[in-house]
């Protein structure tokens, strides 16, 4: 992958803007819409999605991996593990933003006069990407920022190319202006205006806008602040955290605090290990009350729908609870539904339970499809079926994650 995109400008253009002030507000909520995509119309497993989600949930882990390394001169510890003729196996590696099923997303606005777009909240990558005005077909459907429209966009002068492994791209101009959600306001935030979408920013395998990374800075293609960061930094939160909660009528995330009508009891923290993703150490796997799995390196990842396994692992899993592979896809296993066993993930000493409704993801007359698959990157990844189980905080300043018992 190649990317190219300025760090520093030597000069700018003045404009006269108010510069956000700093108010007292204790959190603010942004409601997450959903959109799924894991089944066919007839009920049946869509085996094509669910395909495209591994490999893009590999990819994005791998361009991370790439751009730890550009940041930082040091490679990535869990890269190590993995050499570039690994990453080379498996077939052809889709565009890490292929990942339709079970999105979720919400509102920002950005430029002044604010314009609102639908953009996705990812914590596995780090940074913001809009459609531009002058963008090709390929952004056909998307709501499209227009620079010469907003008073505080700047032109950073130098493109930005996000290349993948299969060909695929996507291109445009660097550029900063404000960006707003529910009355925080990042200004000068870096943001790529994209003149081509890859296929997987595509309406039809996405439909929001655009991305929002919430990872850290140094997994930035851009290797500038990502949005959050940029409010904390700026003042604009009273805590450097941000919560997210997947389950019930009321799905959101929560910027500057936690919201405490969403969660009871304590919150259990695992501290990140790398500050790139959002890894962490998962203390255990439980089956039925027995460790099937301890010390799994894992990384927390809100773009991502199912729970990636190493494959070692996930067979260990699955043979505790008497489960085999697809003959479909080997990567995925199918269990007797009868017998759903009770599955936990345990981090600091405290289990959290994942719902039958959340670890099914479908049935086919007595046979139920997990939704733990055997990946294939260098660490386990816990997207929204374990996170909808779970009330998750995001701590930037103290670089960790920490899980509650949903309300």
């Amino acid at each position: 992958m190649h990317f190219v995109f300025a760090t520093a400008i030597t000069a700018l253009p003045c404009f006269i803007a108010a510069a956000p002030q700093h108010v007292k507000r204790g959190g603010t909520a942004i409601p997450l819409t959903k959109r799924s995509s894991l089944v066919n119309p007839d009920k049946s497993v869509n085996f094509e999605v669910l395909n495209s989600h591994i490999e893009s949930t590999r990819a994005e882990i791998l361009r991370g991996f790439d751009s730890f390394e550009e940041n930082t001169g040091v490679s990535h510890l869990s890269a190590v593990k993995r050499t570039r003729k690994q990453r080379a196996s498996g077939g052809l590696l889709l565009d890490p933003f292929n990942i339709g099923t079970n999105l979720w997303s919400g509102t920002v606005s950005v430029g002044t006069p604010p314009l609102i777009y639908t953009v996705m909240f990812d914590t596995g990558s780090s940074d913001f990407i809009l459609p531009g005005i002058a963008c090709d077909a390929s952004c056909d459907g998307h709501t499209l920022y227009d620079p010469a429209s907003s008073l505080t966009s700047v032109n950073l002068g130098e493109p930005f190319v996000a290349e993948f492994e299969g060909g695929d791209s996507a291109f445009g101009q660097g550029h900063t202006d404000n960006v707003t959600i529910v009355g925080l306001t990042a200004t000068d935030q870096t943001l790529g205006v994209a003149s081509h979408y890859s296929h997987g920013f595509q309406l039809e395998q996405f439909p929001p806008d655009g991305l929002m990374g919430m990872g850290f800075q140094s997994i930035s293609l851009y290797h500038q602040s990502p949005v959050f960061q940029t409010f904390v930094a700026q003042g604009q939160t009273d805590e450097p955290v941000f919560a997210f909660n997947f389950a019930g009528p009321r799905p959101e995330l929560y910027l500057g605090g936690t919201n405490p009508n969403m969660y009871t009891g304590d919150f259990t923290y695992a501290q990140v290990t790398e500050r790139g993703h959002w890894q962490v150490n998962m203390d255990s796997v439980v089956v039925n009350g027995v460790v099937v799995l301890a010390n799994v390196d894992s990384i927390i990842d809100t773009g991502s729908h199912l729970i990636h396994g190493l494959p070692e692992d996930v067979a260990t899993f699955y043979e505790a609870i008497g489960a085999t592979p697809t003959p479909i896809n080997p990567r995925f296993y199918s269990f007797p539904c009868a017998d759903f066993p009770s599955v936990s993930f345990t981090f600091g000493g405290t289990s959290f339970l994942i719902s039958a409704e959340t670890f099914i993801i479908h049935i086919d007359h007595l046979d139920c499809f997990g939704a733990i698959i055997a990946g294939d990157v260098p660490f386990w990844v816990l997207g929204t079926v374990f996170l909808s189980n779970v009330y998750s905080v995001f701590d930037v300043a103290n670089a960790r994650v920490g899980f509650a018992t949903l309300a």
